[in-house]
Parts: C-alpha cells; structure tokens; sequence
C-alpha cells in the first residue's frame, strides 16, 4: 500500500480530485497526527468528500456506458453459500418494497464501511451499522481485530450523530488547549496566553496538537474527568484556529463552515468547543492478501476489512487503505470466479432466501413489548462507557453480559410500524441483531488482550506486551457465541519498537 500511494494519488489527481497545490502548481502536502513530516496530500479540510466525488462519477460514467448497473435502496442481508461453503452470491432486500430477493454471483467483494451506530453515535455515517460484516461472521468469517476502535480526539456532538472536526485543523496550526483556572468564566478569546494550558504541546513538545489520535483522546479524556479541566465543568475543551491566518483558514473552510452551521459560533473568531468522539473501526473482516476472507469467493476491502491499520490508524491512511483494498480485491475476485467450478443446483439460494424470509416474517409477528430503539440506545452508552477510551476488565465483563441481556430482550421487539412499504424501524431493527453480535466480539476481544496497543488503552495493563500480545484476534461464531483465538503476526520485514511522542 506504501508503495502504492503515490501512484494512487496521481490517478486520483487525473480523475479531477482538487488537490491543493504549492505556489510553482505542485501537489502540497501537509502534515497529520503521529508524522513529523509533511505527508499529507489534501484538497482543502474536505478531501474524503472530495475523492467520493470524483470516484462517484467514475462510476456514474461506467454507468452510463452499461458496464455497471446500480441498486441502490438495497439492503445486504447475507451471502449465499453453497453445500460447500463457497459463494454464490447475496440476499439483499429492497428498502422500498421490503422484497427479498438473491442476486447470483461468483464472488462478492464487501466494502460497507465501519461499525460506529454500536456505540450510538460516531463520526461515521448513520449507516455503519457493522451488520454486514456481523451477518457474513455469523455464516463462518472471521472477524478480526474488533477491539481495535478509534476514538477521533475531535468531534462535536449532535442530536442524530458526532461530527469531525478534521485533523487537519491542527495539520494547519490549530491549538488545543483549557483555561488553567477551572472556574475561569470568561470568554475564550479575553483568556491571555499565559492563563492557556495547552496540554498537547506541554505533554508532548516534539509533536504537540499533533500526537497520534489514540494519545491526543487520552489526554483530553484525562483533562476533562481526571483534573477536573473540562470547559465550564463539561466534557469539552478548545481547538483553536482563531488565531491562525486567513491563508490557513482556508484551506479548513469545509469544516469551520460544518462547526458554525451546527453549533453557530464562527470558528474564525472563537475556539471551538470539541470532545473525542468513537471514529473508525481497525478491526474487520479477516482477509489474506488477496483480501479475500476465509469464506471462498467473498472479498472485502476498506475499513469492512482488518488487514491493514492494525491497533491504531493514522490521519488520511483510510482514504488510501480503501482505494488500495479496491485495487485487489477487484482482479483477485475476478481471477477467483474465472476459476470457479460450475455450481451444482441452485447453489443454496432458494434455502437462503427462505431463510431470510423466515427471519423477516417472525420480526413483523412478534407481539413482544420491547422497543428496538431503546435497545439500540443501552447498547451505544454500554459500548461507550467500556469499551472505547478507557478500558477495565470488570467493565467489559459487565459490557458483555449487558450485550446478553440485551440480545434476550430483543427477541421480545414489537415493531410499531408493521407495514410492508419502506419499512425502516424494519430495516434498523434487523441491522441491530446483527450490532449486537458484534459488541461481543468487540468487548470479549478487548477483556482478552491485557495490554495497552494503539487505541485500546487499559490503566490496568499500561505497557504493550509484544511477547503475550503481538498477534491477531479472531473471532469465529460457534454455539452462537464468539470463539477467539489468536494469529501470529508476521514481523519479518520490520521489527517493533516502543512508539515514544514526549522527547523533543
């Protein structure tokens, strides 16, 4: 993928990607968190919305050529495995219609995105649920990793999800920092600099605001609950581009105009107020290098995938992972169907299908009195209280038996909305089933590793522990439950050494 990169962000760069350019028209670059150096390519603070553009219209354009045809309002429910266990294609169901159907196929590649909806609220899309990764789990995939969950330092909270505020607002020069007076009332910009605790940069001089996402949460975390620091006595403290010139400003005009739309203050004139928020998922679907998972025939790429952010990711690297992952998948699983032996009969798809309808069918008949939705809120507050910035054995245990507790009640939903016509209470309450399932490979994985990685940090256990733990979880499902054991890591190439951020 290293090597890769360059290549990928010139072929991004002939699509029409706007990537921001130094004076003489070369690429600019930046720098993000964990890097020394200027890394970074960027199209302004927007670059994730600015690639998704240029890749939609690649498709759009195979799309009107007849080589790609869309479905979209579909819904993956499952893959359709045959008597031998390899795919044969998926059940999907329309959101619109509520019909299921399967769609044949000799390999499938699954990109569907992170798992943020199991904590709540995340910066990712309302949409990543995580339920198609835990539906292909739950048919013999490994699921690997899944204790490895990023907590993005910045982000501000909303009524339906948290919003980034991107690293690249410290990338450009923003501080971030709290009054040192605690009881300190006043408005932010009549602090003077020398009644400013900026805690990053003390902690961290060779690095400062731009310490690795997993510290710089950790050291907000502490700032706010441990010394009591918290703007106004509230889990908030300041990112500060106030100060920084117009020039800088922007190239961060997509997020302050996201954090003044949102919250009202004008992010050019007062720090904004922030507090870390879960953000990304290293933990996925176990994929070789081929990234296909042990499940023949169904590949899976970008953050759906383990394979390559392992306990901790750093700024931009999800961009480049998913296009590489792309790059792969997408000539292996043709290599792979090229080669695959015809199916005998229907290929399991006629029994899939029934199953699917069964499942759909009992869900609508259920006359319990739980609502799906309040589940859905105590699995996001469990998983946030245990298993994302600070972690405790007791907690996890007291995590998973509360997933257990939940997953008993669920069988007791009463869907209000019983109607056959884009039915999305419907939809959300099968997508929770599946959150569900993998909350416990996430908090079973976690209460496992006693040792503190890259984003899982327990008080408990605070050093890494190559010997013991220098290795790949891998949850399987058997009996209905998570089965893990651990893979070596392969370290032949590059040999690891303790990261260390505080010398100067």
């Amino acid at each position: 993928m290293t090597a890769q990169g360059p290549a990928i962000i010139d072929l991004l760069d002939r699509m029409g990607v706007p990537f921001n350019r130094t004076p003489e028209g070369l690429l600019d670059f930046r720098r993000f968190g964990g890097t020394l150096y200027h890394r970074t390519a960027f199209a302004g603070a927007t670059t994730g919305q600015q690639l998704l553009y240029a890749l939609d219209e690649q498709v759009r354009r195979y799309e009107s050529e007849g080589k790609v045809k869309k479905y979209e309002g579909w819904e993956f429910l499952s893959a359709v495995l045959d008597s031998k266990g390899a795919c044969r294609g998926i059940t999907a169901m329309d959101l619109r219609s509520m019909e299921t159907r399967t769609f044949p196929a000799d390999a499938i590649i699954v990109c569907t995105g992170g798992n943020g909806a199991i904590f709540g609220k995340s910066t990712n899309s309302v949409v990543c649920t995580g339920s198609a990764q835990s539906a292909l789990y739950q048919q013999g995939a490994y699921y690997a990793n899944g204790e490895f969950i990023q907590v993005h330092p910045t982000a501000i909270p909303g009524e339906d999800k948290l919003r980034l505020m991107s690293e690249s607002a410290r990338g450009e020069g923003g501080r971030v920092w709290v009054p040192k007076d605690k009881k300190d009332k006043r408005a932010p910009k009549s602090i003077p600099e020398n009644e400013r605790w900026y805690f990053l940069e003390e902690r961290y001089p060779k690095y400062g605001n731009l310490v690795p996402r997993d510290i710089a949460t950790r050291e907000i975390f502490k700032v706010v609950y441990e010394d009591e620091m918290g703007i106004d006595g509230q889990p908030m403290v300041y990112l500060d581009v106030s100060d920084l010139p117009p020039e800088s400003q922007n190239k961060l005009e997509g997020i302050l105009e996201i954090y003044e739309k949102f919250v009202g203050d004008d992010p050019r004139k007062v720090p904004m107020k922030i507090f870390p928020g879960m953000h990304y998922t290293m933990g996925g679907l176990w994929v070789d290098f081929n990234q296909q998972t042990n499940i023949p025939g169904v590949y899976s790429a970008g953050e759906a995938d383990y394979s390559i952010h392992g306990a901790n990711r750093l700024g931009a690297n999800s961009l480049l992972s998913c296009i590489y992952g792309g790059f792969v998948a997408g000539p292996k699983a043709m290599e792979y169907a090229k080669s695959l032996p015809k199916m005998e009969g229907d290929g399991g798809h006629a029994a899939e299908l029934a199953r699917q309808n069964q499942i759909n069918k009992g869900l609508l008949n259920n006359e319990g009195t739980e609502n799906p939705f309040k589940i859905w809120r105590e699995l996001g507050e469990t998983m946030t209280k245990h298993a994302t910035i600070v972690r405790y054995n007791t907690g996890l245990k007291e995590a998973d038996a509360k997933i257990v507790e939940l997953m008993a009640r669920y069988k007791k939903v009463n869907l209000s909305d019983k109607s056959q016509w884009a039915n999305t209470s419907f939809a959300f309450t099968r997508q929770l089933y599946n959150m569900l399932e993998l909350a416990r490979v996430i908090v079973q994985g976690a209460e496992l590793r006693d040792e503190s990685r890259g984003a899982h940090y327990k008080p408990d256990f605070p050093n890494r522990d190559d010997e013991k733990f220098l290795k790949t979880t891998k949850a399987a499902f058997v009996g209905g439950a998570p089965k893990i054991t651990f893979e070596e890591v392969d370290i032949q190439y590059i040999k690891p050494r303790p990261r260390v951020y505080t010398s100067t």
